[in-house]
């Protein structure tokens, strides 16, 4: 996927990463050694083979003078601490941490290496399973998302800070730094965005009955899934982790939206129970969040044509018109 937020380099700055990570030894000859991992929206990574044969992934930040969105900003840094925190703390399978940069020597962001998943990307094989298969995988992980939502947290929001006192606080933060974002480059949401604020404030109570922050993943999706021999091999891609509620993982997205498919073998997995009024208005909240970034990111990203734009306007009416039935 094309973006502006992919901070590609030259494969002599290549070349001296390597070096700083592993040594002289392992700094690879001639010009294929290294290839792009296309299918992320936000950070570059690359697959690179060292000299030893080793096979490992390299991330890259954005470029500095790349404006991001409010969320988004740090995004590395939560994800080398959110690693870190599943490793620790949990058995789900997340790679390895090999070397981390924050000191811009040798480019201009942040950037680390881990171990390289050998396996497949759940989400390039979506039309190779057939239904059977793909509940057996989102029942694994449910369970896997459950797990990692049992490590309790300091603070509601940001991994690293700044912290809040509870859940609502927390939330209507997040969502409205996005608003922000929209209005800075003046999105077209198809409505005023007064309208939304007057929904999400209307339904902000539903968020008190949250207090105990957990670890969220948020963002794993298929493509952040690898598979090897029928089996999940690690999750990746955790920039977007915070402290929260559980209930706002991606894998519940479809049980308000179907546009985002089948959610019953994800909850079934999980071992959630029947939804309360309370968790059906949360989870309409937790849509209207993801579907308002889905739609301004299109104004970060540059993405070419209107498609990725047209797809999120339409699922945001839909969300909004959620909050108009019981």
């Amino acid at each position: 996927m094309e973006s502006i937020t992919k901070n590609r380099q030259s494969l002599t700055v290549l070349r001296a990463m390597v070096e700083r990570a592993y040594g002289a030894g392992e700094v690879p000859d001639g010009d294929d050694w290294c290839a792009e991992l296309g299918h992320g929206w936000f950070n570059v990574a690359y697959r690179m083979t060292l000299r030893s044969g080793r096979a490992v992934v390299l991330k890259i930040a954005p470029p500095p003078d790349v404006e991001v969105m409010t969320y988004e900003q740090g995004a590395m840094a939560t994800e080398l601490a959110a690693l870190h925190l599943i490793r620790s703390r949990t058995g789900v399978p997340v790679p390895d941490v090999d070397f981390a940069d924050q000191s811009h020597e040798l480019c201009d962001a942040d950037w680390f290496f881990m171990a390289y998943i050998d396996g497949d990307n759940l989400g390039l094989l979506r039309d190779q399973h057939s239904p059977a298969e793909r509940a057996e995988f989102n029942e694994a992980l449910g369970a896997l998302n459950r797990e990692l939502n049992s490590v309790v947290g300091p603070h509601f929001g940001p991994l690293a800070g700044p912290g809040f006192p509870t859940w609502r606080a927390a939330f209507t933060t997040m969502i409205e730094g996005v608003l922000r974002d929209g209005e800075r480059r003046s999105v077209d949401l198809g409505r005023p965005y007064a309208a939304v604020r007057a929904v999400i404030d209307a339904h902000a109570g539903s968020l008190d009955e949250v207090t105990e922050p957990r670890f969220v993943e948020w963002d794993m999706w298929d493509n952040n899934v690898m598979v090897r021999d029928g089996k999940i091999a690690a999750i990746i891609d955790h920039e977007r982790a915070f402290y929260g509620d559980p209930l706002i993982e991606a894998g519940f997205t479809g049980s308000e939206v179907p546009a985002y498919g089948d959610s019953s073998a994800f909850i079934r997995g999980y071992g959630h129970g029947p939804s309360t009024p309370d968790e059906h208005t949360r989870r309409r909240l937790y849509c209207l969040y993801l579907v308002l970034i889905m739609t301004i990111e299109t104004a970060y990203r540059n993405f070419p044509g209107t498609e990725n734009y047209d797809w999120a306007r339409t699922r945001l009416d839909e969300t909004m018109s959620l909050f108009s039935h019981p």
